[in-house]
């Protein structure tokens, strides 16, 4: 039985949201220190705010300003900060009802251990040494003795100057990746640059990549079959907006392409031939940059195209 590979992985990309007025407010008056509710229709003061209320769903748009003291309601200690978490010591996860509002919202505090935190316990916003209009505006909370904020908000008008219309939230994912047999194999292959698949042994058709099991019957499937490297474009697409991090000029295609001896389209780019030429029934093969272990594009090989009832089935 073939090694199963097993290796880190990290799935990262910036995630770009547009604000609305409700949100735009409320991360502009972080930055200017100042923490926004809005009022539900049942009266309450919901913080964060929410563009709909949850319970009548009718568009909210009445802001107040609130305190920035409040009550712990619930928490949890995390001994063990990970990278970019609000702090760099071992910190407590909170919920906090602040001053004026009905909801409680997450975030930090900054205490010495457990035993110094517990829930009705009174706290207040510790804001960052720079902001930028981003809920890390608020740096964390800390325990507080003072005054309590008033109870009743202020109506404010969400005005500011320059508000913060969009924000970029880096999204990743870590974690340990283990393919299983079928795609071990399959990657091990690749790597020597060359494409196996798996063949079913009740319907007799050929996946590539392989899956372990063939999701038409059901059956696992063990039997390796070598594939390509040629194969047909069923189809495709133009690809006009640049992504971050990638250093491909647009635009470009992206197509599905049925190898030689498969019965399933994997997807590459094709290149070498210009975007406005590309079409289904392209006959193409793969082009391995040096050193990779997966092609880095297709490009035509000059034979004549493929006719549709070849491929037809894999569109």
């Amino acid at each position: 039985m073939t090694d199963v590979l097993s290796a880190p992985l990290v799935v990262e990309f910036p995630f770009t949201r547009s604000l609305g007025p409700v949100q735009s407010a409320f991360l502009t008056g972080l930055r200017e220190r100042t923490v926004l509710g809005v009022r539900a229709d049942d009266g309450t003061v919901l913080v964060p705010p929410v563009e709909y209320d949850p319970v009548t769903a009718n568009e909210l748009r009445e802001l107040v300003e609130v305190a920035t003291t409040g009550t712990v309601t619930t928490w949890a200690w995390n001994p063990f900060p990970r990278r970019d978490q609000p702090l760099g010591t071992p910190f407590a996860w909170v919920l906090v009802r602040l001053d004026g509002a009905a909801t409680a919202l997450l975030h930090a505090l900054d205490a010495p251990g457990p035993d110094a935190v517990h829930t009705g316990m009174r706290v207040r916003i510790r804001w960052a040494a720079t902001r930028t209009g981003a809920i890390t505006d608020i740096a964390c909370f800390e325990p507080y003795e003072g005054e309590a904020g008033p109870d009743e908000p202020t109506h404010h008008d969400g005005e500011f100057t320059d508000p913060v219309t969009g924000i970029v939230a880096p999204a990743r994912l870590d974690y340990v990746h283990t393919p299983g047999r079928a795609q071990s194999a399959y990657l091990k292959a690749l790597a020597g640059h060359r494409t196996v698949g798996e063949r079913c042994p009740a319907c007799r058709k050929v996946y590539v990549p392989p899956r372990g099991a063939c999701p038409t019957c059901g059956i696992a499937t063990a039997e390796q079959v070598e594939v390509g490297p040629r194969g047909t474009v069923t189809t495709f697409c133009i690809v006009n907006i640049k992504a971050k991090n990638l250093d491909i000029e647009v635009p470009y295609v992206y197509a599905h392409i049925a190898l030689d001896g498969a019965d399933l389209a994997l997807h590459g780019r094709i290149a070498g031939i210009p975007y406005d030429q590309v079409r289904m029934g392209l006959r193409v093969e793969p082009v391995w940059a040096e050193g990779a272990a997966h092609p880095d594009h297709y490009r035509p090989t000059g034979e004549p195209d493929a006719d549709y009832d070849t491929y037809k089935e894999l569109v």
